[in-house]
């Protein structure tokens, strides 16, 4: 697709949706540069110059660029010591360091950098990733209660967190600015338990800055009183902010701690992008993968302007991509618009943005922190084995108590260490790590035979992702570990997004030979190993009130019911309400015996990252086997309409007025939608519950409540509905008339 293209397809979303992404980018700009130690500024002017060059030069879809959460600690570091005291000449050097980091990304990019993302364990990323929310989360806790000279290492600033608020409370002048932040801190805590639509038009940061900026005209206009937060706790921004830009230093150039900042900010910018970009593909509606190399070229050209500009880092942000997605983009306009929307912000709103307290940006980062170092997190890897437990918990350690390089390199090699130890065989891995252990061919059938030897691993998976990203998406491909020892964590979830990839592009991916490996936790992504031990099976828990409820209902209707966790729901891939959320996994299911009907509790998720909301629900998905054209019908209120106002065509019955305003039905062909909607169909819809349903045009229907886990009642209605609904459609059109 040409440039001129991409402009021009689903204009009126991609406009809308960097509209909402700029609300979101405008205040974390600011509050991830001011963590940064950079002037405020530093961060919207990342965030323009990515919009506008990695949407025109850049090789992904749906992705937002900006200032990243991972550089915040690697650029405040480079700063502080670059400065020694001096904040804004430390500042300076860190610039020229950014620009030498973005040029040495563009090099390495043509030399195909994404191989790089392959050697680093998924468990030791996460025990990074959490350490750097810790480090920002002890800083920024300190400033959002009003506190601006708290300094120390991070177990200092975490040990000292009670002083800074009680001090907060004791002292007059800090009262107004620890309320601003602890206030913020609440919005955006309680903000995604706000299940309203109207409300998350505007997205939780962008509340706090409206608050913000309207609590402060309200005192100076209505109430005639002063600011009740003094200046030292307000954003400033210079007036000639996109004409006078700062001239980076490049006299430290040789320097020892200058070449350590380079590789620090190149290292987290590079693994901070090449996650986000795998990420954000697996939410792309339209199933498209990304040229990463193009797009880690894009990436550091505009890390380069950035720089030249007074900007911090250009990374790929998974939190603002995600927001993108969910807000029905389809290209790579829409972060083009996001960066013409923060220059009109900049431009119209300078003096109102000044009215945003450091509490209240801080607050967002907090809650930044947090959910990169959140519980949750841990007791996920916990569940994939304990050994990913250790490796987690090594690198989380090791990356606070030294740096972010060497914390990583830490997290390496306890990964290593660790394999050895669960295989007892230093020679497994080390006699064939230089071992091609890859063996491909084609069967009679087309098919691709893909034979993986000795061991599969982070430090050689390189090999296999080589075979695997060679072959087109809509292949067979069986990929066999049967001569294979070993396999680990790492390989395991790569494996699980190839199998995504090609079910939702016609292929089929199947792994095979791993019956003879124990795992080391009944999670699909543990780690293998060849079988030596009869591994210990858990007893099944009991079962709860509502499962025992559920079960008996079941019995009475002749269906079986299962509460063990199932993982094959690609028969979802195709109904509309799953193609910007991530399923997780079906439990709870009962199923008839023609397998016609089956009711599933599920759990999914909406978003990614630090945006990303767990959600359940109760399902009942119907096989018609019937030729069914592709629709959604739903509630007919405002946000409906307007929501798919431009992707979708709304579809209306003359004689049928009631119907047309109680519900809105959706698709494209409206030809085949009105004949399949009878009367008697229209007239069911009428007379009965409201229920979320779709057909996904391949004889599937997908029928919902709500976002929430449906009670037994609930269930009960949700199953008669549905066998009604199934019975009156075989009624309607009978088979050998076709729909």
């Amino acid at each position: 697709m040409t440039l001129k293209n991409i402009f021009k397809d689903n204009f009126a979303n991609n406009v809308f949706s960097g509209l909402v992404v700029s609300l979101i980018a405008l205040p974390l700009g600011l509050g991830l540069a001011l963590a940064s130690g950079a002037p405020p500024v530093s961060g919207v002017i990342a965030a323009i110059v990515g919009g506008i060059l990695v949407s025109i030069l850049g090789g992904s879809h749906v992705t937002i660029t900006g200032p990243g959460n991972g550089l915040v600690v690697a650029v405040l570091g480079a700063i502080t010591v670059l400065g020694q005291g001096d904040m804004y000449q430390g500042y300076l050097f860190t610039l020229a360091a950014i620009i030498i980091s973005g040029a040495l990304i563009t090099i390495l990019a043509f030399f195909n950098l994404g191989k790089l993302s392959n050697f680093f364990p998924g468990s030791a990323i996460q025990g990074m990733l959490a350490a750097i929310g810790i480090i920002i989360l002890s800083k920024q806790f300190h400033i959002m209660v009003g506190n601006l000279d708290a300094t120390g290492s991070p177990i200092e600033l975490l040990l000292s967190i009670p002083k800074s608020i009680i001090t907060c409370f004791n002292d007059p002048e800090r009262h107004a600015a620890g309320i601003a932040g602890v206030s913020s801190l609440l919005i955006m805590v309680f903000y995604s338990r706000i299940r309203n639509r109207y409300f998350q038009l505007v997205p939780a940061p962008m509340w706090i800055v409206l608050i913000s900026v309207g609590l402060a005209h309200f005192y100076e206009n209505k109430a005639g009183m002063d600011h009740p937060i003094s200046k030292e706790f307000l954003v400033s921004i210079p007036e000639n902010v996109l004409s006078n830009f700062p001239t980076p230093d490049f006299s430290k150039v040789l320097n020892f701690d200058f070449l350590t900042a380079v590789f620090a900010i190149t290292l987290i910018a590079s693994i901070e992008s090449l996650l986000s970009i795998k990420a954000v593909d697996k939410l792309d509606p339209r199933r498209r993968q990304s040229n990463v190399s193009k797009d880690l070229k894009a990436l550091g050209l505009a890390t380069v302007v950035s720089g030249f500009l007074g900007g911090l880092n250009v990374v790929t942000v998974i939190a603002r991509s995600s927001v993108n997605v969910n807000n029905n983009a389809t290209n790579r306009s829409s972060n083009f618009f996001h960066a013409v929307f923060l220059i009109l912000f900049i431009l119209l709103f300078r003096e109102q943005l000044e009215y945003i307290p450091f509490p209240a940006l801080a607050a967002i980062l907090v809650y930044t922190g947090y959910k990169l170092a959140s519980p949750t997190i841990l007791e996920r890897i916990s569940d994939i084995g304990k050994e990913q437990v250790l490796i987690f918990l090594v690198t989380l350690v090791s990356t606070l108590l030294t740096s972010l390089i060497v914390g990583i390199a830490i997290g390496i090699l306890t990964t290593i260490l660790v394999h050895v130890v669960l295989t007892r065989s230093v020679k497994l891995f080390f006699q064939n790590f230089t071992k091609d252990n890859i063996e491909s061919y084609n069967e009679e059938d087309g098919t691709m035979h893909i034979t993986v030897k000795y061991f599969s691993s982070f430090v050689n998976f390189f090999r296999l992702k080589k075979v695997l990203d060679a072959l087109p998406p809509n292949k067979r491909v069986v990929v066999d570990f049967l001569q294979c020892n070993f396999v680990d964590h790492t390989v395991m979830e790569n494996l699980w997004d190839y199998e995504q990839v090609f079910d939702k592009n016609g292929g089929e991916f199947e792994v095979v030979g791993l019956d003879l490996h124990s795992a080391e936790s009944s999670h699909p992504f543990a780690l293998r190993r060849a079988l030596k031990y009869v591994p210990f099976v858990k007893e099944p828990g009991s079962q709860t009130k509502r499962q025992q409820q559920i079960s008996s209902f079941m019995e009475d209707k002749g269906w079986s019911f299962s509460i063990e966790n199932d993982f094959h729901m690609f028969f979802l891939r195709d109904f509309n309400y799953f193609k910007t959320r991530q399923v997780d996994h079906l439990y709870n299911i009962g199923q008839d015996k023609k397998k016609i009907f089956k009711l599933f509790d599920i759990e999914y998720s909406e978003g990614a990252f630090i945006l990303e909301e767990e959600l359940h629900a109760t399902m009942l998905y119907i096989n018609t086997g019937k030729k069914i054209p592709a629709f959604t019908l739903d509630k007919g209120d405002l946000y409906e309409r307007l929501q798919y106002l431009s992707e979708y065509r709304e579809i209306k019955f003359k004689s049928f007025r009631d119907f047309a305003k109680r519900f809105t039905l959706r698709g494209d062909s409206t030809l085949k939608i009105r004949r399949f909607f009878t009367d008697n169909l229209v007239l069911f819809f009428e007379s009965n519950n409201y229920y979320h349903i779709e057909s996904n045009g391949k004889g599937g229907l997908l029928i919902m409540d709500r976002e929430r886990h449906s009670g037994v009642g609930e269930i009960k209605g949700m199953v008669d509905f549905g066998v009604r609904l199934a019975s009156l459609i075989d009624k309607e059109h009978p088979k050998k008339n076709g729909v």
